[in-house]
């Protein structure tokens, strides 16, 4: 089973928000240490708590600063964007970075309505656009050219060159594992989001109806899962307090940096809120190194999935990166650097 990493560059109180941009750069570097396979940044918008909003730049210093591990998008929200200019971006990053570059892309705003609105003053219908826009993408990142009558025939997303991007198709329902199969492309579902719900069949439905593409012959499914490891499972449970306060903080309305578990003792749950934590402590994969590598382990047998893309909270940076030491140990065949 091979494990990656997603980060969202998440803002914690205490520190400014640019901050966080820089720990996911040094995080990146870390895990390339470490032994794991791809390292992805997300994109959001006008949002309080995670403030990752253009995976396309800093993808470009990741590159600059690593030299093995790939390097991707989850994802750039293609309805915001001109396909071609998408495609001009990461021929480029391909170009400082051969051979490790992925190109995930999502259907979802990443915002709010308002800000969707601002990206792109066309947003209540771009969305309906998708199919042809991954469908543009592929041609352009590829390399090859568009049908006879499309505007873009003849175009080219500069520069070339040997190599090219892996376009990603990621989601969390059936549209976007329905678009992947359809396209030949391989697909990240969005376990972390969902909760699981959804999952199985979401998976199935892509492997059942996947048609092989020259790139991917056969389906290449990926679940992106939320984790956290600490050297005991007391001081895990304790680590993740900061995001089971955030989760049942978002479930009223209220959004904001991530708490640290000091921040959260503070604050003692309501009885409906305690219903809520116990019911997200049963279902999270949280614990020791070995404990939750066995949950991943369970997890990558019963979806019949290859590959892991581990994302994790934590106020303390320490914290983040000993969980991927931990896991890492388990997976990577890497040793677990003392915290």
């Amino acid at each position: 089973m091979r494990l990656s990493v997603l980060d969202q560059s998440v803002a914690v109180t205490g520190r400014s928000a640019d901050a966080s941009i820089r720990e996911t750069l040094a995080l990146a570097q870390h895990c390339e240490v470490l032994g794991y396979e791809r390292f992805w940044v997300s994109e959001h918008h006008s949002h309080p708590t995670i403030v990752g909003s253009a995976p396309e730049v800093l993808m470009a210093a990741i590159a600059a600063t690593t030299q093995r591990i790939r390097i991707g998008s989850a994802g750039v929200m293609l309805p915001h964007y001109s396909a071609l200019k998408v495609a001009e971006q990461f021929r480029v990053l391909e170009a400082l970075a051969p051979g490790r570059i992925d190109l995930g892309v999502g259907r979802a705003p990443g915002s709010d309505g308002r800000t969707a609105q601002l990206l792109n003053p066309q947003a209540r219908s771009a969305a309906d656009h998708f199919p042809l826009q991954v469908r543009e993408l592929q041609a352009w990142v590829g390399g090859s050219d568009l049908p006879e009558g499309h505007p873009g025939r003849g175009i080219t997303a500069e520069p070339g060159g040997p190599t090219a991007p892996t376009l990603w198709m990621l989601g969390s329902s059936n549209y976007g594992a329905q678009l992947a199969a359809h396209y030949g492309l391989p697909y990240a579902f969005a376990y972390f989001i969902t909760d699981g719900q959804g999952a199985e069949e979401a998976i199935a439905m892509y492997r059942n109806m996947y048609r092989p593409s020259l790139q991917h012959p056969q389906p290449q499914p990926a679940l992106c899962v939320w984790a956290l490891a600490a050297d005991t499972e007391e001081r895990a449970w304790q680590d993740f307090s900061s995001r089971e306060r955030w989760k049942i903080d978002r479930n009223r309305g209220a959004l904001g940096p991530l708490q640290s578990p000091a921040e959260v003792a503070l604050r003692p749950y309501s009885p409906a809120e305690q219903m809520q934590a116990e019911q997200l402590r049963r279902t999270s994969l949280v614990g020791s190194g070995p404990q939750v590598a066995q949950k991943l382990r369970a997890l990558s047998k019963a979806l019949e999935v290859e590959e892991l893309v581990v994302i994790t909270w934590a106020h303390d940076p320490a914290v983040r990166r000993r969980s991927y030491e931990l896991l890492a140990a388990q997976f990577c065949a890497a040793p677990a650097r003392a915290g």
